[in-house]
């Protein structure tokens, strides 16, 4: 499982590992500026290739912050490991997810990020976006980064299997599959207008954490991902989980 590089933006690496089972790519996202923020941790046993990885690019004693959207180990399960690494480091989460977890579970207290707080890296700048439940997990969060117009997505948009790095083609119908396979979305009246709300940052980039980058119309592959889950709503009615792992 090689550990690849991609620079899909100015300043914006990808560091993705395809991981089988569970037949997913596992991505980080590595901001290159005066002071480095990564994006996703991965779990701990891929630390040592995604840690190698940064450090290509950075060295690991310039890295300041550490961030993730929810609390899973693909998100964060390998942040004390960062932490240790990076001695300069820093958690950023969501405040709900510090509160619930990240404070008692981190090795050094983190930063505690307000919904569209906006955090100043020196040319970057990346915007907390609270998105609970969606897909899924009350303590659900994005990141923006408004220099480059980077949405990190989290686990929207996953696609199974091995992936390229950067794509303008459609990432909605891989994206319904995956859910089909995994059934990991909670479906609210929430969840749409959610995402929607996503497009209105206008990104134009894409950085999905189970799938490529998409650099093509993203407003319209968000406001498409939602209406189909709209419409999965309107005919499945509410559903708050019903996940699967691979092979069940």
């Amino acid at each position: 499982m090689p550990t690849e590089t991609t620079e899909i933006a100015d300043g914006v690496h990808r560091i993705s590992t395809y991981v089988e089972p569970p037949g997913l790519v596992f991505n980080q996202f590595l901001l290159n500026a005066d002071e480095p923020l990564l994006f996703h941790t991965g779990m701990r046993g891929l630390f040592p290739e995604v840690s190698a990885a940064v450090q290509r690019i950075v060295p690991l004693s310039r890295l300041r912050w550490v961030a993730s959207g929810h609390l899973e180990a693909d998100e964060c399960g390998s942040m004390n490991e960062w932490l240790h690494a990076a001695p300069s480091s820093q958690i950023a989460h969501g405040v709900l997810g510090c509160r619930l977890s990240i404070n008692d579970m981190a090795d050094r207290p983190p930063r505690q990020l307000s919904h569209d707080e906006v955090v100043d890296l020196g040319g970057k700048r990346v915007r907390r976006i609270e998105t609970p439940h969606v897909p899924h997990g009350w303590d659900a969060g994005l990141l923006f980064e408004e220099v480059t117009g980077t949405l990190f997505c989290g686990d929207l948009f996953t696609a199974l299997g091995r992936t390229s790095a950067l794509t303008e083609a459609d990432i909605v119908g891989p994206a319904l599959s995956a859910e089909d396979n995994f059934g990991a979305t909670c479906l609210t009246p929430s969840t749409a207008p959610t995402i929607r709300s996503l497009a209105d940052l206008h990104p134009t980039t894409l950085g999905l954490m189970h799938g490529p980058a998409h650099t093509g119309d993203c407003g319209r592959a968000l406001n498409d991902l939602a209406d189909a889950f709209d419409e999965r709503l309107r005919t499945a009615g509410v559903r708050m989980a019903e996940p699967r792992l691979p092979g069940e």
